[in-house]
């Protein structure tokens, strides 16, 4: 049977978000082709008609996972000016929610620790993704009136990545709650003293 090329792609879509899941779960060196083409329904032997190797299906998953991120951020902040927009992906970002859902969330805290284990092309996938991710948080600074946009931007980011890791590792929940808060808050204090500042 011949499968128009939509079909394909949605396949190839299904296979990826698979890999995203398990990559998140279990990390990128331990994930199984057999497995994930079970998963989605499909046989290992159909592999091939959609990525060149492991490798290739890794690279292109990471990129899959940013681009699902991004699309959710994107979506929950279409409607709110700048400022609110910007509360928006922080309140969510460094919530519980967000913490407690590894498998489905930003890949930057999950994956940091495994980019040592990474080919070439997946760091490449990971560092564009957590390039565009401070474009967007950059953006909104900027409309804000914010001088030093990118710069702020890159410092949040790398905020938000260590708070939702940093609060992950800990095993008592009060302490890790405190640590998503302590960050909202600070961030949320940095953006209000610098609005206004671009000459």
């Amino acid at each position: 049977m011949r499968y128009d090329t939509e079909h394909k792609e949605r396949t190839r879509k299904r296979v990826l978000r698979e890999a995203a899941n398990a990559i998140r779960a279990e990390g990128p060196d331990r994930i199984g082709v057999a497995g994930l083409m079970a998963k989605a329904g499909l046989t290992h032997g159909g592999f091939y008609a959609h990525f060149k190797s492991k490798d290739d299906l890794i690279a292109q998953a990471i990129t899959q996972m940013f681009d699902d991120r991004y699309e959710h951020w994107v979506e929950r902040m279409k409607d709110l000016e700048p400022g609110a927009a910007l509360d928006e992906f922080v309140d969510g970002y460094l919530s519980i929610r967000h913490r407690d859902d590894a498998e489905h969330g930003c890949p930057l805290p999950t994956l940091s620790g495994e980019l040592a284990r990474m080919t070439d092309p997946a760091r490449l996938r990971f560092f564009e993704g957590g390039d565009r991710m401070t474009k967007l948080v950059a953006m909104l600074l900027k409309r804000q009136g914010i001088a030093s946009a990118h710069d702020l931007a890159l410092s949040i980011v790398s905020e938000m990545v260590g708070a939702v890791a940093l609060s992950r590792a800990m095993t008592e929940p009060a302490r890790s709650n405190r640590i998503l808060k302590a960050s909202r808050d600070a961030i949320k204090a940095r953006i209000a003293d610098r609005r206004g500042t671009a000459q």
